[in-house]
């Protein structure tokens, strides 16, 4: 949103009380998922509303870049799955990426029903 808009990554990181090598490390998934408090700041910065703020607050809460399965008690195949996924994640294209996501979002809507 920030580079969409054409502003500064020093100017915002100023304007929102951090520093620019700390929003930078953000922006590119370095740091840990930001405080509430800072999500409330950026939504501020950049005056959005509704769906907009929604979204950043929904990217926050799920934008840790460290990630641990915890495959105990599960079938082998499933704990073979999860490391084949953490070997192979990084050469994963953004359609490969949504593919996953479209199957997982199947499997959450059939444990739902």
């Amino acid at each position: 949103m920030r580079a969409a808009r054409g502003i500064a990554l020093k100017a915002m990181a100023h304007e929102i009380g951090v520093s620019p090598a700390y929003l930078s490390a953000l922006e590119h998934g370095h740091r840990g998922k930001p405080t509430w408090y800072l999500v409330q700041k950026i939504v501020s910065f950049f005056n959005v509303i509704w769906d907009e703020a929604e979204d950043l607050e929904r990217l926050a809460q799920i934008s840790d870049p460290r990630v641990t399965l915890n495959t105990a008690g599960l079938s082998p195949v499933v704990t073979e799955a999860a490391n084949v996924f953490e070997k192979k994640i990084k050469s994963l294209s953004e359609i490969e990426a949504q593919a996953i996501l479209g199957i997982l979002a199947k499997v959450d809507d059939r444990s739902s029903a």
